[in-house]
């Protein structure tokens, strides 16, 4: 652990964070952590927990925090799409070279449909940008 901690620390939740204040600055030198808000990421909403007004410097660092989480999420988005990709190119060489009968059964009718409803998307997205443009 570093010797000098954050002033802030952000507890992730499902659709934003807890967000809590740091102090080390007590009697007894334990770290004391402050639940100041929640955030939801979605939204953008910022709620103050109980009758706590956020300071400037509260609301400048939680608004650097989502704006970091929202860039960090969607870089994992782009991550996610090129690894299915990868993954969508592993299955084709499975099916043609490893799959049994059983086993091609059992998942054809589903990757059918999932590639067929994925194309009709990105036909029709595609088609959208280059009406536009």
């Amino acid at each position: 652990m570093t010797a000098e901690l954050p002033e802030y620390y952000f507890r992730i939740r499902e659709n934003g964070a807890a967000v809590f204040r740091i102090d080390t600055e007590n009697r007894q030198q334990r770290i004391e952590m402050d639940q100041i808000a929640v955030i939801n990421i979605r939204n953008g909403e910022v709620k103050p927990q109980g009758q706590r007004i956020l300071t400037e410097a509260d609301q400048t660092e939680i608004a650097r925090w989502m704006e970091d989480r929202k860039a960090l999420l969607a870089q994992r988005d782009i991550d996610d799409i090129h690894r299915a990709v990868d993954y969508m190119n592993l299955t084709t060489q499975w099916a043609q070279s490893k799959a049994t009968e059983e086993q091609l059964e059992d998942v054809t009718d589903r990757l059918l449909l999932a590639m067929h409803d994925l194309r009709t998307v990105l036909v029709r997205k595609k088609a959208d940008r280059l009406n536009r443009g």
